[in-house]
């Protein structure tokens, strides 16, 4: 066989590449950077970023049936594994004491899922069916693995754009929400001091609430009871001090695996036919919104605690009452020690923090319930 017919089939990469394709693999080679450079989530953008440049090579077969990226949405996306592997994972590492030794922080956790509702409003009214408009909202909780969960039970077409902004988002906390602290609140607000004594929480009273919680959200949003009753299972492994081997694979092989696969999958779903679109420049743009008026909605609950408290809630600690955990407690506190070095609120971010992490659990579960109704 001469050269001359030797060089097409050599050559049908280079020939079937397109701009698309070059588009997505510089949007992988960005989150990489991040990754790396930045050390911007690097666990869940770096395999996000790489399956993305896979995903966009040509003719690899690697997307198409029976390939491997296609083999692992199938395994862990199609049915939910992957986000329910990685909630046992991160239950396992949750310290739920600070919340249930001040039970109040859960209203902040509540306020913290308040841009979800208000987005899926404003979807709809860009044009958004209200199955795609609850999918979108829910990234406004910063929780990767719901957001995926919810997207792929309603809107299964839109699950790359989803998953990509929620962990970006996730990514960017650091940098998307001291801006909004900073305008929400006075400098005399971002100094207050709140005492730390809470009540002791005794071993059963922390062994009791996993599963407390998961036949009390499980009977009122059935919907909920998969995430939520792995979240628990997690946080019953690391509570219940009898199964340490499970507790630590659980915080470490499982959480890894799943994430790794879950991210190769994720990445692998941003091909350019499917996100080169206006579609996905708004679902970006209304996650953003979604991210900003959780925070904000948090504060702003957060400034009404502390005027009927009488200046004992620092307003700061509402914007932790999103998801993102740990990032987003530790965050409210590294701000209030950046106005006052003394200033510790750390354990009280963290009990709203962790309110949020179930009340974006619970928000989801209520999306899945009144849009299975409703349609």
């Amino acid at each position: 066989m001469e050269f001359s017919e030797l060089w097409p089939e050599l050559t049908k990469g280079l020939s079937n590449f397109t701009l698309g394709n070059g588009v997505m693999i510089v949007a992988g080679l960005v989150l990489i950077a991040l990754a790396v450079l930045k050390q911007y989530e690097p666990v869940l953008l770096l395999p996000i970023g790489f399956g993305c440049i896979v995903a966009n090579i040509p003719l690899t077969g690697m997307t198409e049936d029976g390939g491997l990226f296609d083999v692992l949405y199938n395994a862990g996306i199609g049915n939910e594994l992957f986000p329910l592997l990685i909630f046992i994972g991160v239950g396992a590492m949750i310290d739920f004491s600070p919340l249930l030794a001040m039970p109040r922080m859960v209203l902040l956790g509540a306020a913290g899922q308040f841009g979800i509702f208000g987005t899926l409003i404003l979807a709809t009214l860009l044009g958004f069916p209200l199955n795609e408009a609850a999918s979108i909202g829910v990234i406004g909780a910063i929780d990767g693995p719901t957001s995926i969960y919810v997207a792929q039970k309603l809107a299964p077409e839109l699950l790359a754009p989803i998953a990509v902004a929620a962990y970006s988002y996730m990514s960017l906390v650091p940098i998307i929400q001291p801006p909004i602290m900073r305008l929400l609140t006075t400098r005399e607000e971002r100094r207050i001091r709140m005492e730390y004594a809470p009540r002791p929480v005794s071993r059963r009273a922390r062994v009791l609430f996993p599963v407390v919680v998961t036949l009390t959200v499980g009977l009122l949003v059935p919907e909920a009871t998969p995430l939520i009753s792995m979240l628990m299972l997690g946080n019953l492994l690391r509570e219940s001090g009898v199964v340490d081997r499970l507790r630590l694979a659980a915080e470490n092989e499982i959480i890894n695996v799943a994430t790794l696969f879950l991210g190769l999958a994720v990445g692998a779903t941003m091909t350019a036919g499917d996100f080169l679109n206006l579609d996905t420049v708004q679902i970006l743009i209304l996650g953003l919104l979604a991210f900003v008026l959780d925070t904000a909605a948090g504060l702003v609950f957060g400034k009404f605690m502390a005027r009927l408290t009488g200046g004992r809630i620092n307003p700061l600690i509402g914007a932790a009452g999103i998801s993102a955990f740990p990032m987003a407690g530790r965050l409210a506190a590294q701000v209030a020690q950046d106005e006052d070095f003394e200033n510790f609120i750390l354990m009280h971010a963290m009990g709203a923090n962790t309110a949020g992490q179930l009340g974006s659990v619970m928000a989801g579960g209520v999306l899945l319930a009144l849009v299975t109704a409703i349609l």
